[in-house]
């Protein structure tokens, strides 16, 4: 009898699962998971409120506009009389308006021509160039379709339909694929570098995510300024190495999965984010356990807004690692006591949560890490969106381009650099075959 209470509380306890409890993303939540609550309202009106910082359309430099158009007065508002040709008008406001040209392409079409021989009536062709003939897309456009596939989230069909309709570009989905391939082989050099930049970072956000076909796992490890993709067949120690060499250097922040068990606590840090949804799940569990996760709860709010107090330099460091003293004691019983408790699943929870109990503070200790491993989740999310159109690669090329320009797309954005440009950059020193450009310093 007390075998099948236990196996209903187990299932009633997968039951409540959710994005809030467990691991699971918001759209799995299933219907009768609870809704987030509302926002209090404030009494003010939608919108922007007066005073914010306001977002506006950045104008172009008059160098680069097309074609400018001055509207001059002719007749004075003050007196009505004519102003005279000879009057040299003042700039005193500026608006722009930006159009889509018909054919946003310039089609350049090479012709073979032959010529016959006046002397002896022999024809010759003049053949066109072996270089262009290679490829019937140019670097920007090339980048482009690349940009569209792996960013914006389209598929090949999509990329080529956009090709077609938007850009007046009829292309084929073999041309598509070719581009893909050629940017692959641009971005070789570029991620070699990201790869030994975060390598040897001193810290490090790391988190995965399935990758299905050719590749079973998706990689990440993000610093503040890169952040390097790979594909893996495992989520293991040897997937882990692939990732950050065999010699992990630094301090690895991620969650609590086994693959990082080998890592040495005092260079690896533990999401809290992770651990806040854990103590909520033992809250909406009930029972004789509700105790730990309101605790925890506790803890963990508590540790939230000292780092907050950091981040917005209320407190200095030292400060925030004696304010965390009582905290860690607090979690230090608080842990001690429910592996004393009669719920076999707390007992484990509590007693693998103190075996990196260690590792909960080093965010304290270590510049560069946080308590969350929000950085990295925030890297892997387009990536996401990208297999669930694409639903992952179907060969070891398809891994290749989809880790490489996810290195460069990703890490362009953390350093605000414009992305399209360099990927033409990339692409055009790769079909001179000069160097590629560097998305870090070594």
């Amino acid at each position: 009898m007390r075998e099948l209470e236990a196996r209903l509380a187990e299932l009633e306890d997968r039951l409540r699962a959710n994005s809030s409890n467990s691991s699971t993303a918001p759209s799995s939540d299933p219907l009768w998971a609870p809704k987030l609550k509302p926002k209090r309202p404030t009494g003010k009106p939608p919108g922007g409120q007066p005073g914010h910082r306001g977002h506006h359309r950045e104008l172009l430099p008059v160098e680069q506009v097309d074609h400018v158009r001055r509207h001059v007065p002719s007749v004075c508002r003050h007196c009505h009389a004519p102003i005279p040709s000879t009057c040299v008008p003042q700039v005193r406001g500026r608006h722009q308006v930006a159009e889509l040209p018909a054919r946003a392409v310039v089609v350049t079409e090479h012709q073979s021509c032959a010529c016959r021989c006046p002397r002896c009536g022999g024809e010759t062709v003049e053949p066109v160039p072996d270089a262009v003939r290679r490829r019937c897309t140019g670097e920007r456009l090339s980048a482009a379709l690349c940009y569209l596939s792996a960013f914006v989230h389209g598929s090949r069909r999509a990329v080529e339909e956009v090709a077609r309709e938007l850009l007046g570009c009829p292309l084929s989905l073999g041309t598509v694929v070719a581009r893909e391939a050629e940017m692959a082989a641009a971005l070789a050099g570029p991620y070699e570098r990201v790869q030994r930049h975060v390598r040897a970072a001193h810290a490090k956000n790391v988190d995965e995510t399935g990758w299905r076909r050719a590749g079973r796992w998706l990689w990440v490890a993000a610093t503040a300024d890169a952040a390097l993709f790979h594909i893996d067949r495992g989520r293991n120690w040897h997937g882990l190495q692939n990732l950050l060499g065999e010699l992990v250097q630094g301090t690895v922040c991620s969650d609590r999965h086994g693959t990082y068990e080998r890592l040495k606590l005092r260079r690896r840090g533990v999401c809290w984010a992770h651990l806040k949804r854990d103590f909520q799940r033992w809250v909406d569990r009930g029972g004789d356990t509700a105790w730990l996760g309101e605790r925890g709860l506790g803890i963990t709010r508590a540790v939230f807004r000292l780092w907050r107090r950091f981040k917005g330099r209320q407190v200095i460091r030292s400060s925030l690692q004696r304010r965390l003293r009582p905290l860690r004691r607090r979690m230090r019983d608080l842990l001690r006591r429910g592996q004393r408790c009669g719920v076999k699943k707390a007992r484990y929870f509590c007693r693998n949560l103190a075996k990196v109990f260690t590792a909960l503070w080093t965010f304290a200790r270590v510049a560069g890490v946080e308590p969350t491993n929000n950085h990295a989740e925030r890297m892997l999310r387009p990536a996401v969106i990208w297999r669930k159109t694409c639903f992952g690669s179907h060969s070891a090329g398809g891994c290749r381009y989809a880790e490489r320009v996810l290195t460069a797309v990703q890490t362009l954005r953390l350093q605000e650099r414009p992305v399209l440009e360099f990927l033409t950059r990339a692409l055009t020193a790769h079909r001179a075959a000069l160097p590629a450009p560097a998305l870090t310093k070594d």
